[in-house]
């Protein structure tokens, strides 16, 4: 968008107009964003796999581990925990941003604002449990069939800050995963005129990719979330929603794998 002067009867006004975005450099944008975030994850996580079937030993008897400690000084620790945390959500804010160009504000078009608070935690809740009791069961069939690598959802020493930020990464992973991988990678791929199918399928893949580091099982469970979320998101234009149910589910597993007795998860 550029401003202009004109200059009428009744004086010097500023005239805006509008050029549109070409689809090459919406193309170009999208690839950036998913490059500095997800896409990068993605791509990290496919040579992690490679790395665990060319090892010594199954993938089931390899180890996945989230949220591990980043220094063995406590304080220090925290620090390097929280930085990761807001540096995390820096391409969210950097794809909000690259949106306000579009019309309308960017908020309502992705849904995050709080027009509807009751409707979307009850939303939320729902796609919570839809996701989380059926992804147990796909997880445990995984497990067995040596699909995964063993999960550690939570690795960070008994300190009294570990559950606050265990939260807080919970959330950050919903903003980032949900912001990124649906509402703004739909927006932009129904602006590049995808077919609706191509769109879920692209969504959904993407959020597979970037958890094959977990295994095979983790993938699927995953890509099935996305076609989840991709439908929910298109049919309603909310990734609130969206955001509640990834919290909630990162909340349980992270706290719950960090508080409850370890032999309650050798299932994993």
């Amino acid at each position: 968008m550029s401003r202009v002067p004109y200059v009428g009867q009744s004086g010097a006004v500023t005239v805006e107009l509008t050029r549109p975005v070409s689809r090459r450099l919406l193309g170009t944008e999208t690839l950036l964003v998913l490059g500095l975030s997800l896409g990068q994850s993605a791509i990290y996580a496919v040579v992690s796999i490679i790395a665990k079937l060319t090892a010594d030993g199954p993938l089931s008897k390899q180890t996945a581990s989230l949220n591990t400690s980043a220094s063995a000084r406590p304080w220090l620790d925290l620090t390097y925990q929280l930085l990761g945390i807001v540096f995390a959500l820096l391409p969210v804010l950097l794809a909000v941003h690259l949106l306000t160009r579009d019309p309308g504000d960017p908020a309502r078009t992705l849904g995050l604002d709080a027009r509807r608070p009751g409707q979307d935690v009850a939303r939320g809740a729902g796609l919570a449990a839809l996701i989380g009791l059926p992804g147990l069961a796909l997880f445990w069939v995984a497990a067995h069939l040596g699909l995964n690598a063993t999960l550690v959802p939570a690795a960070l020493p008994n300190v009294w800050w570990a559950v606050p930020v265990l939260i807080l990464a919970a959330v950050q992973n919903a903003v980032l995963e949900e912001v990124i991988v649906v509402g703004y990678l739909v927006t932009r791929l129904r602006q590049l005129q995808w077919r609706l199918a191509a769109i879920i399928a692209a969504s959904a893949l993407l959020r597979g990719s970037y958890h094959l580091y977990q295994g095979f099982g983790a993938f699927v469970g995953n890509a099935i979330m996305g076609v989840v979320f991709s439908l929910f998101y298109l049919r309603t234009r909310r990734v609130l929603p969206l955001i509640i149910a990834h919290t909630v589910l990162d909340v349980f597993a992270f706290v719950g794998y960090a508080l409850l007795p370890r032999e309650w998860f050798d299932w994993l």
